[in-house]
């Protein structure tokens, strides 16, 4: 047995009397590091969950460290951290109220003076920085400092590659092979599409259940295209008809004009003199690598951030601060983001979530009216997602959970609809649906569409304009034409 660092023999889990692993069984030995990859609800989160103890199980699982020290530890997708009162209790906006930053620890406190992780994860600039305010590949390496703080053996990491620019896969990259030399061994649940450099050997899972284990190579050779499923786009042809009407009934020209739009938090540059007009109808795909100020552009534009007021922002014809209430700006805009994803109630119903749409909230907090429901119901069908509208949103994959959060955000036939990142932990053929499904969409309806992502080829064919930041400034602006990463 000593050979081996990890052995599953039989390994099933059943919950509500569904398997969620059915009779897995494999051997990792030492020197290996193993992907595991699987369409979304395939049981990736499952497995990396049970080898850390989480999950009661049926089978065996045998974890050997060789009587050495160390830990087995657990890096999920999604980071959570306490502010200085030791809660959770954040709001998705709060990292653009500076005042609400004070509230919690900075990178320097959060990893308690460990200065051979700060090195190693290059997290020497942001010692002084908010938790609240890292961009989603800061907060990446943050997950991965913690973890390493606690000495593991055994490092088990969720979709670490979600989220992340072509840089900061690259320093993933890095970091993991360090690691390794360093003795530590790795098991990554990721997509097909982001197989580790580090890899060994690639897991496939389905349904629950193990198909296939292969080294690399094999499985690079025997999976280099996947063919996504047909997508038929006249499902619920009617809603998206009264979606059109409702947007051809709106009278105004450009969705936002910004005239030399600056933010500043302290002595830092988040934003200097941006100039973007973005006209009723257009298609604008807002990129740049992580940390380059994409989000709170966005905070200005959604009525989140309150330094909006000290710039010159005109959004649906009309100067911000000029008399118009946040709730009017919400109603004209749907949006989803991994913040949102983050800050939303999970124990709400699918349905409640979509439905949560209406009235701009994080959750349902109101009762909703016939025809509510009715449109409700039929988002769900159009996303296919109806057969989970009494499930709790923390009871399915962090995949559906993201579509039903679209969904929420085109409840309402909003005229604009902002997508930040919304690919994000969805399979490459959830991916392909998806971008048929916001095309057809935008050529139904007119809908203005900005959508922000790290992947070229996560972005629907129909977006023409392009956006790119860089350290708070424009890096580019064009209406044709990219490069494949964003």
């Amino acid at each position: 047995m000593g050979e081996f660092i990890l052995e599953a023999d039989g390994l099933t889990i059943t919950l509500g009397g569904k398997k969620l692993l059915n009779n897995i069984s494999f051997r990792i030995r030492k020197g290996e590091q193993w992907a595991f990859v699987g369409e979304s609800g395939s049981g990736k989160t499952f497995l990396a969950e049970t080898i850390k103890g989480k999950h009661f199980f049926r089978g065996q699982l045998i974890i050997n460290n060789g009587n050495e020290e160390g830990v087995v530890v657990f890096v999920p997708q999604q980071h959570h951290f306490k502010n200085r009162s030791n809660t959770s209790d954040f709001y998705y906006q709060q990292r653009y109220n500076s005042y609400d930053a004070e509230t919690t620890v900075t990178v320097r406190q959060w990893l308690d003076g460990d200065e051979d992780i700060v090195r190693l994860l290059g997290l020497e600039p942001l010692l002084d920085e908010p938790l609240i305010q890292l961009s989603n590949g800061e907060n990446k390496r943050l997950q991965l400092a913690a973890a390493l703080l606690q000495d593991p053996f055994l490092l088990i990491m969720d979709q670490p590659y979600v989220g992340l620019d072509i840089d900061a896969r690259k320093l993933l990259n890095e970091i993991l092979a360090a690691l390794i030399q360093k003795g530590i061994h790795i098991i990554i649940m990721t997509s097909s599409a982001h197989i580790p450099q580090i890899a060994t050997h690639v897991a496939t899972l389905h349904h629950g259940e193990l198909i296939s284990v292969l080294d690399k190579r094999a499985f690079e050779s025997a999976n280099e295209s996947t063919p996504a499923d047909e997508f038929d786009p006249t499902t619920e042809s009617t809603l998206l008809g009264e979606y059109a009407a409702h947007i051809r009934n709106l009278d105004f020209v450009e969705i936002i004009r910004m005239n030399k739009v600056s933010l500043v938090y302290g002595d830092k540059q988040i934003l200097d003199q941006i100039s973007w007009v973005v006209k009723k109808g257009e298609r604008w795909c807002l990129s740049g690598p992580n940390g380059a100020g994409k989000s709170s552009l966005l905070s200005l534009i959604t009525g989140d951030n309150p330094q909006a007021y000290a710039n010159e922002i005109f959004l649906f014809d009309r100067r911000r601060g000029t008399g118009e209430t946040i709730w009017e700006i919400k109603n004209r805009i749907g949006y989803v983001s991994p913040e949102m994803h983050l800050h939303f109630e999970m124990g709400q119903t699918v349905r409640e979530a979509v439905a949560s749409g209406f009235f701009d909230t994080i959750g349902l907090f109101k009762i909703l009216t016939d025809e509510q429901e009715q449109a409700t119901m039929r988002w769900l069908r159009l996303f296919n997602i109806e057969k989970f509208a009494d499930l709790r949103l923390n009871q399915l994959p962090a995949s559906q959970q993201r579509l039903a959060l679209i969904a929420r955000a085109l409840v309402k036939f909003p005229p604009v609809l902002i997508l930040d990142e919304p690919g994000q932990g969805l399979d490459p053929i959830q991916i392909s649906k998806l971008k048929k499904l916001i095309s057809h969409i935008c050529e139904q309806t007119g809908v203005t569409l900005i959508y922000i992502s790290h992947y070229r080829e996560d972005i629907p064919d129909l977006v023409n304009h392009f956006l790119e930041l860089k350290k708070g400034k424009i890096f580019s602006k064009i209406s044709e034409g990219a490069s494949n990463d964003l």
